[in-house]
């Protein structure tokens, strides 16, 4: 376990290397230049040209990203444009609610999506298996800004039982936390709900059909423990992997939920940085939305080996 961790550690450097070069080459090609954006209207000669050595834009790129770099590792990811804040504060406030709202989402999809994909595949071609073949085929076809507005019309206008919109901390006070958040996070997971459902039927039927569960079914053993014990175990470990690549992609992709519900999290900061041309605060949102999505593939991989201790060789 120890050596598979060290491994993996290992390539996690170069890989974040790598992902920080991308992030700062690419981040040359936006258009527009910084200095005139920070010069504001006047645009003052003197003033661009102070900007620059400021900023150390009159370096050339390479200097430029050993300096950002050299920062990064120190954690300072520099001074947001727009807010005069450094952007290590903006994504402490941030990230947290993206996270809050990417958990639960995530949290939905596995306690609809797995049981679905189990009764699924143990109920093949029963009524049960085509109606979870049509939820899964509403899910994914259902888009997120339109099934948003439906769940504000229903819940906020007309019954009133959930806020429309905003966010409170879970720290001040959860229960409103839950409340703001609940219908975001169902509208996020209801579209990872249908692909792992897809998943875990085509993956529990791959694993009733193999000897070892024959096997469990010739002993004697009751339906539910083969079904539990036996098989649910290996067929969930592609369902993990899954599921953490999801909640990565949640980081960045759920800008148009929080749109809608005017949650301010990580995806509408990024957004308007870009809008902006807050060149820091885009380089550090994303270095650190590639940092947690390789840290989950990571926790993806320890959990496989958890779930299936065949894996520890």
């Amino acid at each position: 376990m120890l050596n598979f961790l060290a491994r993996r550690l290992v390539q996690i450097v170069p890989t974040l290397f790598f992902v920080s070069v991308l992030i700062f080459s690419l981040q040359q090609l936006l258009p527009g230049d910084p200095a005139l954006v920070m010069a504001g209207e006047e645009r003052d000669p003197a003033v661009i040209e102070q900007i620059r050595r400021q900023y150390r834009l009159d370096q050339p790129v390479p200097v430029q990203y050993a300096y950002w770099i050299k920062g990064v590792l120190a954690g300072d990811f520099g001074e947001s444009l727009r807010n005069k804040m450094p952007v290590r504060e903006l994504i402490a406030q941030k990230l947290p609610v993206t996270l809050q709202l990417g958990s639960m989402a995530i949290l939905i999809a596995f306690l609809i999506g797995i049981p679905a994909g189990i009764v699924a595949a143990v109920k093949k071609g029963s009524a049960w298996d085509y109606g979870a073949n049509l939820f899964a085929l509403w899910g994914i076809s259902t888009p997120n800004f339109w099934l948003g507005i439906m769940l504000i019309f229903l819940f906020s206008i007309e019954l009133g039982w959930l806020p429309a919109s905003g966010y409170v901390p879970l720290t001040e006070n959860w229960r409103a936390s839950l409340a703001v958040t609940i219908m975001p996070a169902f509208v996020l997971g209801n579209a990872i709900a249908a692909i792992l459902m897809r998943h875990t039927r085509s993956a529990m039927l791959q694993v009733l059909e193999s000897d070892y569960v024959r096997t469990a079914r010739a002993k004697g053993l009751l339906e539910r423990t083969v079904i539990l014990k036996h098989a649910m175990r290996n067929a969930l470990t592609p369902v993990i992997t899954l599921g953490a690549l999801e909640l990565g992609t949640l980081l960045s992709g759920a800008v148009l939920t929080e749109q809608i519900f005017s949650i301010p999290g990580f995806g509408k900061l990024i957004v308007d940085a870009v809008f902006n041309r807050d060149y820091a605060v885009v380089q550090g949102v994303v270095l650190v939305t590639a940092t947690v999505y390789i840290t989950l593939n990571l926790v993806a991989d320890i959990a496989y080996i958890l779930v299936n201790p065949r894996l520890r060789g």
